[in-house]
């Protein structure tokens, strides 16, 4: 068993390390916003803490993002050891989503996407099973995502990666047109309703709590779950790719407020918009087996699991509550389960989960 009392922090993920880094580099990369001058171009200053960055073309704006697998890959690699599979088609897609569901939270829709296939020694590349399957998923997710794979770079970082591993990441180019479509969260309002999207499981973030979770079992990752799924299995799911929901939402002229991809810092990225109001969730939805069992494992709150994990929802649409319908309508139609969680409402700025008895209040989350 892991141990008890356990946290994401205390496996190795400080968000307070990590965040104060993040809001520094922004403020001084607004010296360089300059420059876009030179291309006839301008800066949406109010995209810098977003989950992308956002500049103003003649007849659009464009949208950038850059994100990491993080250490999924870890627990593939000791999977592929009790089923024989490599299951890096999967992670291939878990890479390809962190990228794209960031860059559609502002209304983008992916056009380019890149890869950056990191490794410490070139004989990773020689199990031809692996590799080839990391390359086939790839240009398989981009084909989810309506984007080109434009390109990419595979270093050999001896000494700075583990030669047996892989550090996974990418970028993806994105365009707003018309330009209305922009989405930053200026048009946010009391009454807003917050509707939840279905996540497909854990996703590719928390991983760190969920590894050592495994360390702490008899049978590691071959842990059977309530479900009867293998533990590792059950962590592989693939992360689901928002862009389709994104773009038929978008392609119906709904008054989206708001948009966010429930990753890093879990539930607290509720609040991610600039305005101080309330995000209150009245309906939460019943969390598959991963997630009661990391729970158990590992003895922490649920303060804990939804401060870090998307506990069955990862992604959210704020909008005028009587266009609610059309979300969840759009999403049964691409097989996403989706609910009308709550709504926005006036008060301090942060996040009320009242079923769990869960307040997170605005200094939970510094992302700018």
């Amino acid at each position: 068993m892991a141990n008890k009392n356990d946290s994401y922090s205390k496996s190795g993920v400080g968000y307070s390390s990590i965040d104060p880094i993040k809001v520094l580099a922004q403020k001084l990369a607004v010296s360089t916003s300059d420059n876009l001058k030179n291309f006839e171009a301008k800066e949406i200053a109010a995209s810098r803490g977003e989950s992308a960055y956002v500049w103003e073309e003649a007849d659009a704006y464009r949208a950038l993002v850059i994100e990491g697998l993080g250490t999924k890959n870890l627990v593939a690699d000791e999977m592929r050891k009790i089923s024989g599979k490599s299951y890096y088609d999967q992670l291939a897609q878990d890479t390809v989503a962190m990228i794209v569901n960031d860059l559609v939270c502002v209304g983008a829709l992916p056009q380019v996407i890149n890869a950056y296939f990191g490794i410490g020694d070139s004989k990773w590349l020689e199990d031809k099973q692996r590799a080839s399957d990391l390359v086939t998923g790839w240009a398989k997710a981009c084909q989810m995502s309506g984007a080109v794979w434009g390109g990419g770079e595979t270093p050999v970082l001896k000494g700075v990666i583990n030669p047996a591993t892989i550090d996974l990441a990418g970028s993806s180019v994105g365009i707003i047109k018309p330009k209305d479509r922009l989405v930053l969260g200026d048009k946010l309002q009391i009454g807003d309703a917050i509707v939840l999207i279905g996540s497909s499981g854990i996703h590719a973030n928390g991983l760190t709590l969920a590894r050592k979770v495994a360390d702490g079992l008899p049978d590691g990752y071959a842990t059977k779950l309530e479900d009867s799924r293998l533990y590792g299995e059950a962590l592989l799911t693939p992360t689901n790719i928002y862009v389709d929901l994104v773009r038929s939402l978008l392609e119906q002229n709904l008054d989206i407020h708001y948009m966010v991809n429930i990753t890093g810092h879990g539930w607290r990225k509720l609040m991610r918009a600039t305005q101080p109001f309330s995000y209150v969730i009245e309906q939460v939805s019943e969390p598959t087996a991963e997630f009661k069992f990391i729970q158990k494992q590992a003895g922490i709150s649920d303060q804990e699991m939804y401060g870090t994990f998307n506990m069955g929802a990862g992604f959210a649409v704020m909008l005028p509550v009587g266009d609610a319908d059309q979300v969840l309508q759009t999403a049964k139609k691409l097989n996403l389960q989706a609910w009308t969680a709550g709504k926005v409402e006036a008060g301090p700025k942060q996040v009320v989960i009242k079923p769990k008895n869960i307040t997170f209040a605005a200094d939970a989350l510094e992302v700018r």
